[in-house]
């Protein structure tokens, strides 16, 4: 079925020496040379890229629809050596849409968010046949002029005082200034405003082509949808489970599943009986119901109609229905929606409780899996800046033969880089995560703090299963509840139907 997801990435020449060029020519599968670095990337041995093409801004030359003269162009321009080079939008294709309607879904989109907002845009979408279709669309970052050239990122502005002068700093012997950017594409707002127009797109899509599923990039709470969000596989974990191999992760997920359908289960259940009640406690003021239950249990007793052992509810339901409300005290039905209320409240608290337990499970797992990564490829990544190193101590020596030797150590450190790019990338990627989680406590030499975490999530492993057991517990008593009330709700209606007959006898006598 269609799912949503929509990454947004920037390309940045800062980032190990990434290039533009090498990631255009790997998501187009093609070979393309870097005018910038001399090195060529060959990915045409690349399979699953089904359709490429190149849309342009009008202010934007036409040369710039070939893939290697646009990309090129951009290394070209951007001079330093932190440079972002290019924003990248990952998105999730519908399996439902055919490949021309993808393409064309991909296309409007791009269309209508970025290349009339000025952006010249690079589409590649790859189809493996394994039912993740995706798209990447590689985005400029630099704005045209009208004369077709690129333009500045952003622009200085001179800090002005209450009169309208510039300031003067005696310091840095400068106007003071700030950099203003000459677009909006930064803004934190656009990546919403991108979310929510992909959502849109996709939508209408499945919609014109008579599918029922939609997709919708707001999260479960924000939806006011009451469910538990499952976990991001991964890769490897992902073809594992394909492969029937059951994984950690997968069986979380699995689990999640339960709890949600155990919470859709109860939350129908729960609105059916309050809507019972309403309806029952809306005409009459409520009678009380342990005298009214004996009440018929010692009529029928004296009665003896045989005629009543073939009743949907017979004397010992009524006398079950009257010890479940002797052992819940209750006397009227104000009680009874006490005690109901009682229980709902109480599956409320552990569905409360079960939230952030997840959460923090969730969380957990993400940094246990980025500490796997920060210490599983730290190797490549040390090499790859020895390589680096090598050739900037070769870059800076004098003699014959040095440029030659500098060249070819930076063509072996690219090399390295290109080969183990996903380890490096992934090894980036942890320490930058764990930065941010450990902050100051965070040591290059040391690895993190895998074993607390792991004692962490398995004592909430273990508070989690004992809300599910009470939480399960709780689920037979509202179903007890919910049967007790259909007793009470039989009983009283046999009751009125047996009571006509007898007052029109009393009447005609």
């Amino acid at each position: 079925m269609a799912i949503y997801h929509l990454s947004i990435k920037i390309i940045s020449r800062g980032k190990g020496g990434r290039s533009g060029v090498a990631a255009a020519a790997y998501r187009a599968a093609e070979k393309i040379k870097n005018e910038y670095d001399g090195m060529i990337h060959d990915y045409t041995r690349k399979g699953g890229v089904v359709h490429t093409e190149i849309l342009l801004p009008d202010n934007a030359p036409a040369e710039y629809s070939d893939r290697a003269v646009l990309w090129n162009a951009v290394e070209k321009i951007e001079k330093a050596k932190n440079s972002q080079l290019a924003r990248e939008i990952e998105i999730a294709l519908p399996i439902e849409l055919t490949r021309e309607q993808s393409i064309s879904l991909v296309r409007d989109y791009t269309k209508q968010h970025f290349v009339s907002a000025g952006m010249c845009a690079d589409i590649c979408i790859h189809d493996k046949n394994d039912g993740n279709p995706h798209a990447h669309i590689m985005l400029t970052m630099r704005p045209f002029n009208e004369d077709k050239s690129w333009d500045d990122k952003q622009k200085k502005e001179y800090i002005l005082n209450k009169d309208g002068e510039k300031q003067y700093d005696k310091k840095t012997k400068f106007y003071k200034c700030k950099s203003v950017p000459t677009t909006d594409w930064n803004e934190q707002t656009k990546a919403e405003e991108w979310r929510e127009g992909w959502t849109k797109y996709c939508n209408d899509y499945l919609e014109r082509n008579n599918h029922a599923e939609r997709i919708d990039h707001r999260s479960y709470e924000r939806q006011g949808i009451d469910q538990i969000p499952t976990i991001h596989l991964g890769v490897a974990a992902s073809q594992m489970e394909k492969r029937g191999i059951r994984t950690e992760r997968g069986d979380i997920n699995r689990e999640i599943e339960v709890n949600n359908r155990n919470l859709r289960q109860l939350k129908a259940r729960i609105v059916k009986l309050q809507s019972w009640l309403k309806e029952e406690t809306a005409n009459a003021e409520p009678p009380t119901l342990a005298d009214y239950i004996q009440d018929i249990l010692y009529r029928r007793a004296q009665e003896g109609k045989s005629q009543h052992s073939q009743t949907l509810y017979n004397l010992k339901d009524a006398a079950n229905m009257l010890n479940f409300l002797t052992a819940n005290k209750i006397m009227d039905m104000a009680r009874l929606d006490k005690v109901f209320g009682d229980m709902i409240g109480k599956q409320q608290d552990i569905r409360e409780k079960l939230k952030p337990i997840d959460r923090r499970i969730k969380i957990i797992d993400e940094h246990i899996k980025q500490s796997g990564n920060y210490k599983g490829y730290r190797t490549q990544k040390a090499q790859y800046e020895k390589l680096y190193a090598q050739y900037e101590t070769l870059n800076k020596a004098t003699g014959i033969g040095a440029g030659r030797k500098a060249q070819k150590a930076l063509v072996t450190a690219n090399e390295y880089y290109e080969t183990h790019r996903e380890e490096i990338t992934m090894y980036e990627k942890a320490e930058q995560y764990l930065k941010g989680v450990l902050q100051t406590h965070f040591d290059p030499k040391k690895l993190p703090p895998v074993k607390k975490w792991q004692a962490e999530r398995d004592k909430l492993i273990t508070e989690r299963g004992k809300l599910n057991q009470r939480y399960a517990e709780l689920k037979d008593e509202v179903k007890q509840a919910e049967q007790m009330r259909k007793s009470v709700y039989s009983i009283m209606r046999q009751e009125q139907r047996e009571q006509q007959p007898r007052r029109a006898h009393d009447i005609d006598r």
